[in-house]
């Protein structure tokens, strides 16, 4: 048996009703209580589940629509239910956070007298609503980001070039999450701040990609949802470009990373085109699409989110690196190792990098002999005749370092410390003194000098102290080989000026104006993000010819 009533001019968003719902369906004497507003497909889906009562037909969008299924016809389930539910309504009314009420407003003219400098809007209503809801804030030159689902591709296209062409952003629609400066938009997680700028098609491939980034000690500038259809042919892929430029232009992010399933074919193109023109190292993640190469100039190739997650790591802390060390253009990089195993490595890596071919022949130890670059294997044949290995005495390796990096053309040394049992008690030291002695030579012309360490904390040299050593002297101490090779490519092609360009309003600090789910704007409250929550109903009721002429009228 179906009791039902209906609360009248009571518009709530499909998430808070569908919750009470269930908090309903638990009540005495019922089997199943339906909670929905009164939208046309609500009722479809009313009728299609068994719940239909005839008095719905008399329902428009902002009134409430309750179904009871239960066993007897008894007026006093339907008192209780209609009781619970009113008190449930008063809940969801006050702001349960404990902090500063949440101020709400119910139209969209009041919600930016209230907030005059908003710069997004978050778009959670019905599907059948959202794409005009959209409009009116891009109308009123308001970024959006679009929660809401059930939006055609049509309607999609038509915002996101209005958006374009007033420099505005449409993240979305199906658009699950966003995070601006630490302001979560949507799904989102707590992570820390740090230089690192996500583009995601999906909420939870952003999320997965940050979560990453966080567990490998790396924070987050920003993350720019897109929702899954604009890499589609249809779209064109109209946002990610925008996203893309946006983060460029952003001074806080020196890393990008983009995550989606693979684009259509011409819009791959236009992306990857768009991002080689950044000037930014850029992590592209096309799920379950493979790449020949691991690198196109800035972009890097990942094949997982895993991946993804490294790489973005990785170039995090080469960038960080080189805002503290000297941009030497143009000059040249020298590897001088006592491990033979590190230096082919890091001529290998080298070699990549810069386009290079490594030297097969290793005639005294040199790995890697081109454009001006060395990679040199001290351990070789050549140094150790009649002489002690460098791991054992490092007079081999202070003499080279004299000799070759006192050459003005060399901008970059690298060097490994190896430990452990049989190695020289103090290697860190003897680098040390050798380096020293050769920036005093080089007078005003700067020598980075980029050091990795093998060994660990138990052994008797104790890396900690090494690395401490190191870093005492302005040496900078990379976790590993590839790491070290990307740094020092970053200081020598560098630009030694850096272009100002005009940081977008909305990474400067949200302003938000939240349509539909009270409990984003909550959220955002939380973290001190201003906020004011519009909600919003059905204008004339749902009546699309009379808000037709509503709209007309303004």
């Amino acid at each position: 048996m179906i009791q039902a009533f209906i609360k009248k001019g009571s518009f709530q968003d499909s998430v808070s009703l569908m919750l009470i719902s269930r908090q309903l369906s638990g009540s005495e004497g019922v089997d199943e209580v339906s909670v929905m507003m009164g939208t046309p497909a609500n009722k479809s889906m009313l009728d299609a589940t068994g719940l239909w009562h005839d008095m719905f037909e008399q329902a428009t969008p902002n009134d409430i629509c309750v179904a009871i299924r239960c066993n007897e016809d008894n007026d006093a389930i339907s008192a209780l239910i209609a009781e619970q539910l009113d008190e449930a309504l008063n809940s969801i009314a006050m702001n349960k956070s404990g902090g500063e009420r949440l101020v709400t407003v119910r139209r969209w003219h009041t919600a930016q007298q209230k907030q005059p400098d908003a710069n997004l809007a978050l778009v959670s209503v019905a599907g059948e609503y959202a794409a005009e809801v959209a409009e009116q804030a891009l109308d009123s030159d308001v970024n959006v980001m679009m929660f809401s689902d059930n939006v055609s591709v049509e309607q999609e296209v038509a915002l996101k070039q209005k958006a374009l062409q007033k420099g505005l952003i449409v993240m979305g629609p199906d658009c699950g999450t966003a995070m601006v400066n630490g302001s979560p938009l949507a799904f989102a997680n707590n992570l820390p701040i740090g230089n690192i700028g996500i583009v995601g098609a999906s909420g939870t491939g952003i999320q997965e990609l940050v979560s990453q980034i966080g567990l490998l000690g790396q924070g987050v500038s920003h993350a720019l949802g897109l929702g899954g259809r604009d890499l589609s042919e249809a779209v064109g892929g109209v946002s990610a470009i925008t996203a893309l430029e946006m983060l460029a232009k952003d001074p806080a992010s020196e890393v990008i990373g983009f995550v989606s399933k693979p684009p259509a074919p011409q819009v791959a193109e236009k992306v990857i085109a768009t991002m080689k023109a950044l000037g930014k190292p850029v992590v592209a993640l096309f799920l379950g699409q493979k790449h020949a190469e691991q690198r196109d100039g800035n972009v890097y190739f990942a094949n997982s989110l895993a991946e993804a997650g490294r790489l973005s790591a990785m170039l995090a802390k080469v960038q960080q690196a080189a805002k503290a060390s000297s941009v030497v253009p143009g000059q040249k990089i020298l590897g001088l190792y006592t491990g033979g195993t590190l230096a082919a490595e890091a001529a290998m890596i080298t070699a990549e990098q810069l386009g290079l071919e490594v030297d097969d022949a290793h005639h005294q130890g040199v790995m890697l002999h081109a454009d001006g670059h060395q990679i040199i294997d001290l351990g070789d044949d050549h140094y150790t005749l009649g002489r002690p290995h460098p791991m054992i005495d490092p007079t081999t390796r202070t003499i080279e370092i004299e000799s070759r990096a006192a050459d003005l053309n060399v901008g970059v040394l690298l060097v490994d410390v190896v430990l452990g049992y049989g190695a020289t008690q103090d290697p860190a030291g003897a680098v040390v003194e050798a380096v020293d002695k050769v920036r005093n030579q080089r007078g005003d012309c700067p020598l980075n000098v980029i050091a990795t360490v093998t060994g660990t904390e138990t052994d008797p040299q104790a890396r900690s102290e090494q690395i401490d050593a190191l870093l005492a002297a302005n040496i900078r101490v990379m976790d590993n080989l590839e790491e070290a090779v990307l740094l020092a490519e970053q200081l020598i092609s560098a630009s030694a000026e850096s272009q100002v360009q005009q940081m977008p309003a909305l990474l400067e600090g949200l302003k938000v104006i939240n349509i539909g789910l009270r409990s984003f704007a909550e959220d955002l409250q939380s973290t001190d993000t201003p906020v004011v929550h519009y909600q919003w109903s059905p204008i004339a009721g749902g009546n699309k010819k009379l808000a037709s002429l509503l709209k007309q009228m303004q």
